[in-house]
């Protein structure tokens, strides 16, 4: 078996499953969170093992300071999915569908586009909530690394 055949065991042609391997990876990228720890430079000459003590301790009083874990910060940030999301938005399309339908002559067929309506209205509303909870993780990560990196700035350190 080729390795194109088991990478698609539906069958899919190769400029579909290329298609969807990309979106997949940047879905997967674009729910990463950005923020790193900075670089630190001994700018005075600190030696490795006091650049490690300072290091724990500037990022224990970072998290004490800020009241931040960035270990818990750095989770990927909880995504909304699901047809339970928006449900509202798809009863409201369906009944002005089906309304729109009935005048039309059509109730059935008016309630189907209507429902397909309210769903794109759904997942836009996930998607921007979504990217919410993103960047306040964002933001709250870099609040931490910032009060890191005044600390080891306060010990002698250039931060970048």
């Amino acid at each position: 078996m080729s390795v194109w055949a088991r990478l698609n065991p539906k069958g899919l042609d190769m400029n579909r499953f290329s298609t969807a391997l990309i979106a997949v990876a940047l879905a997967a990228f674009a729910t990463g969170v950005v923020a790193q720890k900075p670089s630190v430079y001994p700018a005075k000459k600190q030696t490795s093992q006091q650049q490690k003590k300072d290091d724990g301790e500037c990022l224990a009083w970072a998290k004490k300071d800020t009241g931040i874990d960035p270990a818990a910060a750095s989770q990927p940030a909880p995504q909304k999915t699901g047809p339970a999301v928006g449900g509202g938005e798809r009863v409201k399309g369906a009944a002005g569908g089906a309304i729109i339908g009935g005048i039309a002559g059509n109730a059935g067929a008016g309630a189907v586009v209507g429902t397909a309506v309210g769903g794109v209205k759904a997942r836009q509303n996930q998607k921007g909530e979504n990217e919410q909870a993103q960047q306040q993780q964002q933001q709250t990560l870099n609040t931490y690394y910032k009060a890191y990196g005044a600390c080891m700035e306060g010990r002698g350190y250039t931060v970048k």
